[in-house]
């Protein structure tokens, strides 16, 4: 009987008393074809495409392991792997030029390379079609758990724009939105013992606000002692004369200027905004303090009735006896620090300051 050539990797079947005096040689031969198939790796040049070659008993460029695919490509090439062969393969786009790359069997498809992608891919040929196993990808795993501690080895992680990073329930945590051509950023920072950790605004610019913003009429909360440095409070400043009802929405301002002089008399009413009430957005044993200019002209006026989310509350004013006029060509200033005791029930301190 002759010998015979396995399917896959071409190796030399010797057949029995087949081969005197070379049998040794054909052996060594196919050890090395299993070993080229096992670890092999070769680099090939692939400028206008090519075919692996599976010679019959003999090393040849389609049997390893690894393949790097080199050159200059003009146009997207193909990689060719005979029909009927069955093999595994790492192969590496190293080529130049911004061209697709398609490893395929001759007569079935295969995986391609997009035009920008140089990376590696794990394939294997089925004996019809070139098939790209994914492994390279984690995007393939839809479940990934690590086994160990997640190193980015200098590397950064990138979150899509509305993406979020998910509790073991898969709820949201913490939710990123990607600002186009963004240049400022959060930077946390941890602290040895006896330091403060640090979140801080950092970035392109010299000077950035760090901005805390509650969802709807919600309030961020400082747990424990506070320290501030400096701090500005809101002041919203109209042409507006005081008379009849003011509505003092707590949620727009701390600080409330009118400008154009008193025109009569007039009562404050303190409330969350047109659509929140006061009592909604305090909670017992929680204050506020709010602060009310008003302009005053020849013919002085002044605040009369005090109510809050519209009922009728009598301050305790400073001094111990509430005003009973305005102070001629001056700014008022009126300061209410508002306590909440019980539900829909409040403390009121209350100050009229002249500036003139």
């Amino acid at each position: 009987m002759a010998n015979t050539t396995s399917a896959d990797l071409k190796l030399t079947i010797q057949a029995t008393g087949e081969n005197s005096g070379t049998w040794g040689q054909i052996t060594n031969t196919n050890l090395t074809i299993l070993e080229q198939a096992i670890a092999g790796y070769e680099a090939v040049a692939i400028t206008t495409g090519v075919t692996l070659a599976f010679t019959n008993g003999a090393v040849s460029n389609g049997k390893n392991q690894v393949l790097k695919l080199t050159g200059t490509i003009a146009g997207a090439v193909n990689v060719v792997v005979p029909d009927t062969l069955s093999k595994v393969y790492v192969i590496d786009n190293a080529t130049s030029g911004a061209y697709t790359v398609t490893v395929k069997t001759t007569s079935g498809t295969g995986v391609t390379w997009a035009a920008a992608d140089k990376g590696t891919k794990m394939v294997y040929s089925d004996g019809t079609n070139v098939v790209d196993t994914a492994f390279t990808d984690l995007s393939s795993d839809y479940t990934p758990q690590l086994s160990a501690d997640l190193d980015t080895n200098g590397n950064n992680i990138i979150i899509d724009s509305t993406k979020s990073i998910l509790d073991e329930s898969s709820n949201e945590q913490i939710t990123f939105t990607t600002t186009s051509a963004a240049v400022n950023n959060f930077g946390i920072t941890n602290a040895a013992t006896g330091n403060t950790p640090s979140l801080a605004a950092v970035g392109g610019d010299t000077n950035i606000d760090f901005n805390i913003t509650p969802k709807g009429i919600g309030r961020a909360t400082f747990n424990g002692q506070g320290k501030i440095q400096s701090v500005a409070e809101k002041v919203t400043t109209e042409a507006t004369a005081a008379t009849g009802t003011v509505n003092y929405d707590v949620l727009t301002q701390a600080v409330w200027n009118f400008t154009t002089d008193a025109s009569a008399n007039w009562t404050l009413n303190v409330r969350g905004d047109g659509s929140n009430s006061l009592d909604s957005i305090m909670d017992t044993g929680e204050s506020i303090t709010v602060a009310h200019i008003v302009s005053q002209g020849a013919t002085a006026y002044y605040n009369n009735a005090f109510t809050i989310d519209g009922s009728s509350v009598t301050p305790e004013w400073q001094g111990g006896a509430a005003p009973d006029a305005g102070n001629v060509s001056s700014l008022d200033t009126y300061s209410y620090t508002i306590i909440k005791t019980a539900s829909a029930t409040f403390t009121v301190l209350a100050s009229q300051t002249q500036f003139a």
